[in-house]
């Protein structure tokens, strides 16, 4: 009998999950998935990802895939009408067999008046968007699925040197106000850990070593290229020009404890502070990668 080649099922082939895709994948996993549009369907299936069609309004043609699956990951944010997921499959992922989890935010805690949080404090979100993750993710917890909250996800093709370039980077000031970040390679490196050391119900805070203040990241990226930075505007002053999810991330001001999931998987990052991360996606841009 051929030995079993175990598949990932991804609710949500995005940018995060792709990255734990493609380190299984390397491993000798099967991936299968979903998109909201049919035209990245057919480009994921041209890239050996069985993917099919999931959104809101549509559930699964072959919902079989849930009962197959060694590992499910979903990273589908939840809407009004709560998540999606569970809404059409979650009888079914009360009943599979695999290992379960979702990507989450740190934005359930709220606002922590620039504290360390870790996985112990409580969730203080009260805008709509983070009252429906916590409501989402108690319902993946009780299905037994391993959470993971995301701090500001980075990486290639997405990150302070393209917004430069773009011309669209601000250097807003806020006095006290940091974020932490992630570089989606390390976030791909824990979900795939995470798979390997299962630990049902783990909740696992995502974010590396240095939170920081955004202007002095717009900063250090600015140097990385040789530009001279857009000047500093102060918050208060701009805040009628930025949209309302803007508003909201500085609104929260908190620092991201990650040392729960670094022990619990026995890891390090690859790229513990944002000039790391920024160095790679920088050489790999060079390199053409």
């Amino acid at each position: 009998m051929a030995d079993h080649q175990p598949l990932l099922f991804c609710f949500g082939l995005g940018y995060s999950a792709l990255a734990a895709a493609r380190l299984l994948q390397a491993q000798g996993w099967r991936v299968a998935g979903t998109s909201r549009q049919a035209d990245k369907v057919e480009a994921f299936i041209a890239r050996d990802i069985d993917a099919q069609v999931f959104s809101p309004s549509q559930p699964l043609a072959r919902p079989d895939v849930i009962d197959q699956a060694d590992a499910i990951l979903s990273s589908i944010a939840p809407d009004e009408d709560g998540d999606a997921v569970i809404r059409h499959h979650g009888a079914q992922l009360a009943k599979a067999r695999g290992w379960l989890g979702y990507l989450s935010t740190t934005g359930v805690y709220g606002d922590a008046g620039g504290a360390w949080v870790d996985e112990t404090a409580r969730r203080r979100s009260t805008s709509a968007r983070g009252q429906a993750r916590i409501l989402a993710e108690d319902q993946w917890h009780d299905l037994g699925a391993e959470i993971f909250r995301l701090a500001g996800i980075y990486g290639p093709g997405r990150n302070q040197l393209v917004s430069l370039r773009e011309g669209t980077a601000k250097r807003l000031v806020k006095p006290g106000q940091v974020f932490s970040r992630i570089h989606v390679d390390d976030i791909g490196r824990i979900i795939a850990g995470a798979i390997a050391h299962p630990n049902r119900g783990a909740i696992y805070n995502v974010a590396d070593d240095e939170p920081a203040p955004p202007q002095t990241v717009i900063s250090y990226a600015a140097y990385m290229l040789g530009m001279m930075p857009p000047p500093e505007e102060d918050f208060e002053t701009a805040r009628h020009r930025l949209s309302p999810m803007a508003q909201s991330f500085y609104a929260d001001n908190k620092r991201i404890d990650n040392r729960k999931v670094k022990k619990a998987l026995g890891l390090s990052l690859l790229y513990p502070t944002y000039r790391q991360g920024l160095s790679a996606c920088l050489a790999m841009e060079k390199s053409g990668a």
